[in-house]
């Protein structure tokens, strides 16, 4: 029940969107000193919720575009801007990841708020309190 209700869905995406950004924020900070690494991330939670919003196909089987199974989901890929390369080919600053780890714990912090507050309305409209 829970999950068809769309603001659930929506918060549950935004934090899985959150966490796999994380993991690239992480595998760059591992890789601050590979020579040659390229800085990667994942498509912004707006990019990938506006996607998955355009594209909404009815499904009867798992194996089927779209469906929970079949779903291709967001991948790591080399950033778009990578900024600034060091002379030995890495484009990872550490000072960035440390903004981008901030912004996103925000971004899971804000999917975190809205289940609270939907779970609150949903207990409210039930009937119980507390």
């Amino acid at each position: 029940m829970y999950q068809n209700l769309a603001i659930l869905r929506m918060a549950g995406q935004m934090a899985g969107n959150a966490a796999l950004r994380q993991s690239a924020v992480a595998q760059n900070v591992a890789n601050a000193d590979t020579p040659g690494y390229k800085a990667v991330d994942a498509p912004s939670f707006a990019e990938t919720y506006q996607a998955d919003q355009a594209l909404t196909l009815r499904t009867t089987r798992a194996g089927h575009l779209g469906a929970a199974g079949g779903q291709d989901t967001p991948r790591l890929a080399p950033r778009s801007d990578p900024g600034t390369e060091s002379p030995n080919g890495n484009t990872v600053s550490l000072e960035g990841e440390m903004v981008r780890a901030a912004e996103l714990r925000h971004q899971h912090d804000m999917a975190l708020a809205i289940y609270k507050t939907a779970q609150q309305v949903l207990r409210t409209s039930l009937g119980r309190q507390g």
